[in-house]
């Protein structure tokens, strides 16, 4: 099953609340890289570990 994220503020563009599935994590020398698309699959955005704590909250 795929975490949901919902953002907490406006970010790049898309409004508080939109919601967002994580589809890939990955970690390079200790970078954290997180995958994300919105609900409808259209849009992919590419976000590091600060941006994905400091942004979005996990849907339960």
């Amino acid at each position: 099953m795929m975490k949901r994220y919902k953002l907490k503020n406006k970010f790049r563009g898309f409004n508080k609340g939109t919601p967002f599935y994580l589809i890939a994590e990955s970690e390079f020398i200790g970078v954290k890289e997180f995958v994300l698309r919105t609900e409808d699959l259209l849009i992919r955005i590419s976000i590091n570990e600060k941006e994905l704590l400091e942004n979005f909250y996990l849907l339960k």
